[in-house]
């Protein structure tokens, strides 16, 4: 299955919120949806999940309109939205009913559900009564009840300590590989790194850049070389004193005590490898220094909304 958002436009009165997006997200597979706070993330889930209409453009499943009637969506939003003052096993099949599960088949997926967040002990709990971590553990257990085709998950594992992070991760990644299509908002780069293939940057409303992660860090210029040793400071000043038409420069990372070196072409990296091998020093890694998500999220959401 294909989720394809082609050419999407909405507007709230004079001001134009999306123009012109597209990206798609596929079947065993998450996408990563990323932009500032204002970038237009949140419109663009809600059109795809019905609850706006868009001024122009589309959202196909295979290359159709979508029946949202007949593709099942499970969607976590940033801001919770289950009863805090009710029963967590009632609201769950409650909620697992007005998707279209029987009542029977509800109270079955709850169960399974619950046991699978570790939860089941709380089923007769008020939702209040839980901890913010588990309280999130209870939404992505609604978000999954029905056993969805598309999940949208938005900042998915705020406020959780690094065992239910795990718990989710384990999840989440349960999930694509059964088969279910991923829409994953987040700020935390590193959980988009660790699930998404693909990302698509938004911008003011449109999409300052989309592709698959390893292809867009690539494209950045391979010159910037990283030499973890534990003779740093010998190997420091031999670059600089013997390969000094190779580099633009050569120090030391103050955090990790490896030697950061710029090439004036990624074409001598073999050169510096040679020479410092030949030297004798005792090399643990030679690595490109590709930037992080982070950095590349910096660099094309900067001056928007």
């Amino acid at each position: 299955m294909v989720i394809e958002i082609k050419n999407l436009t909405k507007s709230f009165g004079e001001k134009e919120v999306l123009k012109d997006i597209g990206f798609s997200a596929q079947s065993g597979k998450a996408i990563g949806l990323l932009g500032r706070n204002g970038a237009g993330k949140t419109t663009t889930i809600r059109i795809i999940m019905g609850v706006f209409y868009q001024d122009g453009g589309e959202v196909l499943v295979d290359g159709k309109p979508i029946d949202r009637e007949k593709i099942k969506i499970g969607y976590l939003p940033e801001e919770r939205g289950l009863y805090p003052k009710k029963k967590i096993g009632e609201q769950l099949v409650y909620f697992g009913v007005l998707r279209g599960l029987s009542k029977p088949h509800a109270q079955e997926a709850t169960a399974r559900w619950l046991q699978r967040m570790g939860m089941s002990e709380y089923i007769d709990k008020k939702l209040e009564t839980l901890s913010k971590g588990n309280q999130q553990k209870i939404q992505l257990a609604a978000t999954l009840l029905c056993d969805p085709q598309l999940i949208i998950l938005d900042e998915p594992f705020s406020g959780l300590d690094p065992v239910n992070a795990m718990l989710l991760k384990d999840v989440i990644k349960e999930m694509i590989a059964e088969g279910s299509a991923v829409i994953f908002s987040s700020h935390q780069m590193n959980y988009i790194e660790e699930f998404c293939d693909d990302i698509a940057i938004l911008n003011g409303g449109r999409i300052a850049l989309s592709g698959e992660i390893n292809e867009i860090k690539r494209s950045y210029p391979r010159n910037n070389i990283e030499i973890s040793s534990l003779q740093s400071k010998e190997i420091a000043p031999f670059i600089i004193r013997s390969l000094s038409d190779c580099i633009e420069s050569a120090d030391i990372d103050e955090k990790s005590s490896a030697v950061r070196v710029r090439l004036k072409d990624p074409k001598l990296k073999d050169r510096l490898l040679s020479a410092v091998m030949e030297q004798g020093f005792d090399i643990d890694c030679f690595r490109v220094c590709e930037p992080t998500l982070n950095d590349i999220f910096v660099e094309y959401a900067e001056g928007g909304i």
